[in-house]
């Protein structure tokens, strides 16, 4: 299973930048980016302040990718 998240979609939605969302988390752009790509799963510290940040519930943002069993 793949953790998937929403976190550009929310982040764009909100009007906010890769930078000021650094920034604000006191973490790297890059970090940013590499989450919002799916290269990087962020540590549960981080994921709690994501929740935090945005105020969103955690469904709305992570959730498992599930792959299908081929019959």
């Amino acid at each position: 299973m793949k953790v998937i998240n929403h976190i550009r979609e929310i982040r764009l939605e909100k009007g906010i930048s890769q930078v000021q969302m650094a920034e604000d988390l006191q973490i790297t752009r890059q970090t940013i980016n590499a989450i919002e790509k799916n290269k990087y799963n962020p540590s549960l510290e981080l994921a709690l302040k994501l929740i935090d940040y945005f105020e969103v519930p955690i469904e709305q943002i992570f959730y498992l990718e599930t792959k299908k069993k081929e019959e």
